[in-house]
């Protein structure tokens, strides 16, 4: 089973060096990032499980780090860690996307019990058989059960069970840069790994399915380099 991932977001060395350590121990895999600039190109460009997001961050603090990645459609768990502990600012990080709220200094247990908690929520509520259906663009629509397509001018297709997946984890993630890697592990597993080729002309016959301009996408997009992202 791959490794949960977590970002960690704070910019005291000795608090990233402690809680990278320990979360490591748990089994998760820790990517860190110093500031709220650095953590937005993370959350932009890789997957991850659940973030920490320390308020007090340079550049960019946290509250508008998080408010930015909704806005943006990226629902990763968000721990807020903070020298803040009124229930004011408790409130606002609630209410602009955060999932929870820890006040610094804090017990490391109850800082890796949490993290627990909302990972495995987040399993739960994001599970990919949860979605049947889906309609998007002008007239779009997959029908995920019966591995049918609808295009805009009302053309059905049917398509096979490895593009109904590939569609159904880029839709699930909308707005997020979907890697190349975690395709390729989640969709074609270990066992068997296709070239990287493969997705790109799984990617074109999207295109060509459900855009009106293929070379000009609005809704399946290569990232150079990194992967693959949808938007409605």
């Amino acid at each position: 089973m791959d490794k949960y991932r977590i970002l960690l977001v704070e910019d005291e060395e000795s608090l990233v060096s402690a809680l990278t350590l320990n979360l490591e121990l748990e089994g998760y895999h820790v990517v860190a990032a110093r500031d709220g600039h650095a953590a937005l190109d993370k959350f932009r460009n890789q997957h991850f499980d659940l973030a920490i997001l320390d308020v007090m961050i340079p550049l960019m603090d946290g509250f508008a780090v998080c408010q930015t990645i909704r806005l943006e459609g990226n629902t990763t768990p968000v721990l807020f860690l903070s020298a803040k502990g009124s229930g004011k600012d408790r409130v606002e990080g609630l209410k602009i996307g955060g999932d929870d709220y820890l006040t610094k200094p804090f017990d490391l247990e109850e800082l890796l019990l949490r993290v627990r908690k909302l990972i495995k929520r987040h399993d739960s509520s994001h599970s990919l058989a949860e979605m049947n259906e889906y309609s998007f663009g002008h007239g779009n629509h997959v029908h995920f059960l019966h591995f049918t397509i609808r295009d805009r001018e009302g053309h059905e297709t049917e398509i096979s069970k490895k593009e109904i997946m590939l569609l159904k984890l880029l839709i699930q993630r909308k707005g997020e840069v979907v890697s190349r890697e975690e395709i390729l592990e989640k969709i074609w597993g270990y066992d068997v790994f296709p070239s990287t080729r493969t997705i790109d002309n799984y990617i074109l016959a999207f295109r060509k399915y459900f855009e009106s301009d293929s070379r000009h996408p609005k809704h399946f997009h290569s990232v150079r380099g990194v992967g693959y992202r949808f938007t409605d």
